[in-house]
């Protein structure tokens, strides 16, 4: 069992800024392929966000391109997201993620094995 907390959450005006935290309880970042994902009120959890393992592949989902960096410190055991010119859609709980998948990046829920209880983002207009 691993467990993953998140943090950094909270309220901020369209166009700020907020880093998440994420730290997996026991393990480093890099043993697993990490992941973040946001869902939304009566919404489906969508990606956001992946490192794989070894941390040289990352994808982002088209909606976060150039305003969001996933980003791995393995000195303090931890993956954050980077979040700039935040928009009110944005808004959301954000929830790290890990998958004990190698190689390459993971970008669909399923494909994760462990999940932290999420922190909210909530951007204001």
């Amino acid at each position: 069992q691993v467990w993953l907390v998140e943090s950094g959450g909270g309220l901020v005006q369209a166009g700020g800024s907020l880093r998440l935290s994420c730290t997996p309880s026991g393990r480093t970042p890099r043993s697993y392929t990490m992941g973040w994902f946001r869902q939304a009120p009566g919404k489906e959890r969508d990606f956001i966000a992946s490192m794989n393992r070894d941390g040289d592949q990352i994808d982002y989902a088209d909606s976060v391109k150039g305003r969001f960096t996933i980003s791995r410190e393995d000195a303090q055991n931890t993956l954050f997201l980077h979040m700039t010119n935040l928009k009110p859609e944005d808004t959301g709980m954000y929830y790290c993620a890990a998958s004990t998948s190698w190689g390459s990046t993971v970008l669909h829920a399923r494909d994760y094995t462990y999940w932290g209880r999420g922190t909210q983002v909530t951007v204001s207009s």
